[in-house]
């Protein structure tokens, strides 16, 4: 892609940092019943929502034409951008609408119709960012990617609205996310170096990438800090929310087109 994209770095992953939260509530939910937490329930969805609708007037700068963006959903039958686009604006309604009717307990089918919605936000976004031009992410890779990092600020911030009785739970998640999140960034560019020129191609990218090694130091120095307190601080969320931002401009702008080669030899 060879561009940070702001607004798609923003986008993302406040977004996935909603859905995230959203699914460690329902998770929380469904372990231990309705849950109160000491943060209540009208707080949290408060911060879900600030979030989603960050994410969405973020993604509004990308547009060439921001008051036409209701026309992206045009296409619903062909792309998996306007599919991303449905789900997202679905998506960001549960959770107004849950932000406004919440109680200290809140409404936990709420959190489940916003997670079901979540998650397809996830995959249209993962099918988006997968097209055969992309040859290193024309796979689950960008899904993945994703995914992760829904997870693993998820249960970052919902450490905040966990209590105590859970907090533990949340790490043990927050842990689980990073090693895989870790995990996944190692061992992608190095398989993409054995690809096709393109794909070799921005394996080297990423590799070369202070984008991509300022990832991967904060998801391994918040592993570091969870290893060593058995829980996650206040402040470590933001920290991995700082890293995601990061990570996510070097996905794209240091993942190679196919077009950049054009004129090369294969």
């Amino acid at each position: 892609m060879q561009s940070m994209e702001i607004p798609l770095v923003l986008f993302t992953v406040f977004s996935q940092a909603a859905i995230g939260l959203t699914l460690m509530r329902a998770v929380r939910t469904t372990a231990d019943g309705p849950v109160d937490g000491s943060g209540g329930a009208r707080h949290e969805w408060r911060l879900i929502a600030g979030l989603m609708l960050l994410g969405m007037i973020g993604s509004l700068f990308h547009l060439g034409h921001p008051l036409s963006a209701p026309t992206a959903l045009n296409h619903l039958g062909t792309a998996w951008l306007s599919r991303e686009i449905l789900f997202a604006g679905l998506f960001t309604g549960v959770t107004v609408l849950a932000a406004l009717l919440a109680g200290r307990a809140g409404k936990p089918v709420l959190a489940w119709v916003g997670t079901l919605l979540g998650l397809g936000v996830i995959v249209s976004a993962g099918m988006t960012y997968a097209p055969p031009a992309l040859p290193a992410l024309h796979n689950a890779l960008p899904f993945t990617f994703f995914l992760t990092s829904a997870v693993i600020l998820g249960s970052g911030f919902g450490s905040w609205f966990a209590g105590g009785e859970r907090a533990s739970l949340m790490a043990r998640i927050f842990t689980t996310a990073l090693v895989v999140g870790l995990v996944l960034n190692l061992v992608a560019p190095c398989v993409w170096l054995s690809g096709g020129t393109v794909m070799r191609m921005t394996g080297e990218a990423w590799l070369g990438s202070s984008f991509y090694w300022a990832h991967v130091a904060v998801l391994a120095g918040c592993l570091g800090v969870v290893w060593k307190t058995r829980t996650i601080p206040s402040w470590l969320p933001v920290a991995a929310l700082l890293g995601e931002l990061v990570g996510r401009a070097g996905f794209f702008a240091d993942t190679i087109h196919a077009a950049a080669n054009m004129g090369g030899l294969y």
